[in-house]
């Protein structure tokens, strides 16, 4: 690839070596962990949504709910859930020990996806209708589940990137 580069950088075409500097760019070491960081801020901003969610509308109404579908101390798994999408959510927004934290919120995020989401199928979104201009949609599938898993798969694989308490504490 070097000779190419060279020879179509003898012909006058920069275009071809502007692309393989940037390519070398991509490639050193440093770039990649970069990554991290947007997957971070998603992954733990949508799991503290869902444990705002879930606050702002009352413990108690979780738990009714997951007194519904037969879960054991519905009080208790809801606080239990609530805290771990809250506390996970900014441990994994900070980046601070992401793979302690990931372990309960996957635990939360397989539950859902068993009890609620799996009879829905794969798909997030399903249209139903649009009545007034305005999407009406059908309950969700467990393809978001997989997703938050997927992310907080790589955070642990990965790391947590240069930006992050991790990061700072291997340094020390």
């Amino acid at each position: 690839m070097n000779q190419l580069t060279q020879s179509l950088e003898q012909d006058g075409s920069s275009r071809f070596a502007c692309l393989s500097r940037g390519r070398a760019f991509l490639a050193r070491p440093s770039v990649p962990g970069w990554a991290a960081i947007p997957l971070r801020l998603i992954v733990g901003y949508g799991f503290m949504e869902h444990g705002f969610a879930k606050l702002s509308r009352g413990p108690e109404v979780f738990a009714a709910i997951l007194h519904a579908i037969g879960a054991p101390a519905p009080h208790l798994m809801a606080w239990l859930t609530i805290l771990t999408e809250l506390i996970g959510g900014l441990a994994v927004l900070l980046g601070a020990f992401v793979p302690l934290v990931s372990l309960p919120m996957a635990a939360v995020l397989f539950v859902a996806m068993l009890t609620v989401h799996l009879p829905y199928g794969f798909s997030s979104i399903k249209l139903l209708t649009v009545t007034s201009g305005r999407a009406q949609f059908g309950p969700p599938g467990y393809e978001l589940d997989l997703l938050y898993l997927a992310g907080l798969a790589a955070l642990v694989i990965g790391g947590s990137g240069p930006i992050a308490i991790d990061h700072y504490l291997r340094k020390k």
